[in-house]
């Protein structure tokens, strides 16, 4: 299926657009407007910081309002709308898979933190005054050595690794109840190939499968992150896709299903109807008013 939303890369949001940069870091309060459309999606990981101010941010229909003392994640894949930066004081960090894992035997390492490569978590976080500078004073290490003449990117991205650690903690002393990491690690596996296989229809068993699990651990996977069943996360995959279709293109209800892979269009529209609880052509008419440009 064509993407029909504008994908960039680091360099688009440095307005360098050839640039192949895995990592930046920029303040909102001294760069320039990045020259990209809304709404897109990203080829990197970033972490957004709010010193005073606020501002808008969506994420797949649901909006967020950033404030002082916030942080806000967003991940690869995700559809994102981003409003009113230039009244903030505060900034971004932007890097890559690669830039991360470079030189780290244990690929799982950005998969163990909840708060990022996931549909499922609140990706904005309020912190404490004491954690927010905490927090600062790491970004400031990096912002430092980002701005020296030798500056070197083992130590940015071991700063990274320091920085996304510490709100790893905070996240965990304000969640009541631990979900297991290695229950993460293989939720965040299932929707990477959800990402890259949720036009096939497969089954829970044919995920199972690639995932080298029996489908009852992978229903207790599923319930233990996000209270649904495994089917119930395959099936909201295509959905979501389906709903970003139908907002965000022209296309009929009849030719979002057979992009989508549904032979049927009415079977489709039953099941956008049982999970969204409206039709595919009410959803659509009360989501573009909201979010077409």
């Amino acid at each position: 299926m064509q993407n029909v939303f504008p994908v960039y890369s680091i360099g688009h949001f440095i307005n360098e657009p050839t640039s192949r940069a895995d990592f930046a870091l920029t303040l909102f309060e001294t760069m320039d407007e990045p020259n990209v459309e809304d709404p897109h999606r990203h080829t990197f990981y970033e972490i957004i910081w709010v010193d005073a101010g606020q501002s808008k941010q969506a994420i797949d229909y649901t909006n967020y309002q950033l404030c002082p003392r916030s942080l806000f994640f967003i991940s690869p894949g995700q559809l994102h709308f981003f409003e009113e930066w230039e009244h903030l004081k505060g900034g971004s960090i932007l890097f890559t898979e690669d830039f991360f894992l470079l030189n780290h035997q244990n690929k799982d390492k950005l998969f163990e933190l909840s708060f990022l490569d996931n549909f499922y978590a609140n990706p904005l976080l309020k912190l404490t005054l004491q954690d927010y500078q905490e927090i600062r004073h790491i970004i400031e290490l990096m912002e430092k050595e980002q701005q020296r003449v030798d500056s070197a990117a083992g130590i940015i991205q071991a700063l990274l690794h320091v920085l996304v650690s510490q709100i790893q903690r905070c996240i965990d002393q304000q969640n009541s109840q631990r979900i297991s990491r290695k229950y993460v690690i293989l939720y965040k596996k299932l929707k990477r190939l959800l990402d890259e296989q949720f036009m096939e229809h497969r089954s829970v068993s044919d995920y199972a499968s690639q995932l080298a699990i029996t489908q009852h651990h992978l229903n207790l996977v599923c319930r233990e992150v996000t209270g649904k069943t495994a089917g119930e996360v395959i099936r909201a995959r295509s959905l979501l896709e389906a709903k970003r279709l139908l907002t965000f293109t022209d296309n009929s209800v009849s030719e979002v299903a057979a992009q989508l892979g549904f032979l049927d269009s009415s079977y489709f529209a039953r099941v956008f109807r049982q999970d969204v609880g409206m039709s595919p052509v009410a959803f659509k008419q009360s989501m573009s008013e909201m979010y077409r440009l």
